[in-house]
Parts: C-alpha cells; sequence; structure tokens
C-alpha cells in the first residue's frame, strides 16, 4: 500500500491533534494517517508503510517511549518525532538518546515541525 509521498503516521490519543495536525503535514507536501494510541498504529496496515511517526509521548495504554521500543525490538527503523504537552528538558534528552529526530514541546510551530520532519526524512 505503499503511497507516492512519504507516509507520516500520527499517533496521540488527543482527537483535537488527530483532527488538526494531518491537515498541517498534507500542507508540507507528505501523505498522512492518525491513529489514537499505539496498539492501534501496531495494528494497522500502514505500520510496513510509515516513514516518518508523530508520537505523543503520554498515552493510556502503551506510551510514546514504549512504541519506541516495541519497535526497535520489531526491527522497525521508523524515524521518530515525539510531540509533548510536559515542557521537561529531564524527559526531552532521553528521547533523543535513544534514537528519537525530535521532541517538539506542544504548542510547537509549524516551522519546527516542518524542519523535524524534513530531518526525519533526509
Amino acid at each position: 500500500m505503499k503511497t507516492q509521498k512519504p507516509l507520516v503516521s500520527v499517533v496521540d490519543d488527543d482527537e483535537s491533534v488527530r483532527e488538526a495536525l494531518p491537515d498541517l503535514i498534507r500542507i508540507f507536501g507528505f501523505d498522512v494517517r492518525a491513529f489514537s494510541s499505539a496498539d492501534e498504529f501496531l495494528a494497522s496496515e500502514w505500520l510496513k508503510d510509515t516513514d516518518c511517526l508523530v508520537l505523543d509521548v503520554a498515552m493510556p495504554g502503551m506510551s510514546g517511549p514504549e512504541l519506541q521500543e516495541e519497535l526497535a525490538r520489531r526491527g522497525e527503523k521508523i524515524p521518530i518525532v515525539f510531540i509533548t504537552a510536559h515542557k521537561d528538558e529531564s524527559e526531552r534528552i532521553p528521547l533523543l538518546q535513544s534514537g528519537a529526530v525530535d521532541c517538539l514541546f506542544k504548542p510547537f510551530s509549524d516551522v519546527a515541525l516542518q524542519d523535524a520532519l524534513d530531518r526525519a526524512l533526509r
């Protein structure tokens, strides 16, 4: 099911983020799929086609970092841009050290997101 444009999958339990963020990412020229949970993403047909993951850190059930670990365990090498409402640099640093491309604090600018996606898809 590979799309012609790079596919960015958004995983966030916040419905308003799942509605707004895909529209912005499409403006950047990417294809987008949105998921309400890590489990929904893992069970989807889009997992193998995802070129970049925009992933909320704190979600019910499997957290963003736990999903990152699960993907690594499965051998899936998908670049990850974390997003979080917790403006805590001590939380951000380990995410970057574990291989995330970036960790953006909500609310983030469209420029910051586009820059992170461009670096992830380089």
